[in-house]
């Protein structure tokens, strides 16, 4: 499944690219998301609970951030796992751009699931993963000051 969208934020490219470095507001934008761990500055782990249909999981995932360009980009990698419910793995190339006062931000999310996950459809989980993907920048836009496209 792949994703790519944009937004724009009202805030100066490198405040956007330190928010996109703060564990505590990253904690604030995952949907889900009880737990957010920084071991060190390119590593993260996460415990998130999920729902995607009729699947409910708890996802236990590793997040590591490769491919850094500060203040202009870089690529998330992650890997989660739910037990039985499945696994989840994806990465997303993020891109920053100097707009005036403001910043867009460009994100391509490419993600695959297997398990149980897998089996309730692709139409599905692609949807819950748009939302989860959108819900995710929607609010950290509004953290770190958000301007409408």
């Amino acid at each position: 499944m792949e994703l790519k969208q944009q937004q724009v934020i009202a805030a100066p490219r490198e405040t956007v690219y330190a928010a996109l470095n703060d564990p505590e507001i990253l904690r604030q934008c995952i949907p889900g998301c009880s737990e957010l761990n920084k071991h060190s500055d390119t590593e993260l782990d996460a415990v998130m609970t999920l729902k995607i249909g009729p699947v409910k999981a708890t996802m236990k995932s590793t997040v590591k951030l490769t491919n850094l360009n500060p203040p202009e980009s870089y690529t998330l990698v992650g890997e989660g796992k739910g037990g039985p419910a499945g696994f989840a793995k994806g990465s997303a190339d993020v891109r920053l751009t100097e707009d005036g006062d403001s910043t867009v931000l460009e994100y391509e999310v490419h993600a695959n699931v297997g398990g149980k996950l897998a089996q309730i459809g692709s139409r599905l989980v692609e949807s819950t993963t748009r939302k989860i993907a959108t819900t995710f920048f929607e609010k950290f836009g509004e953290i770190v000051g958000k301007k409408e496209v």
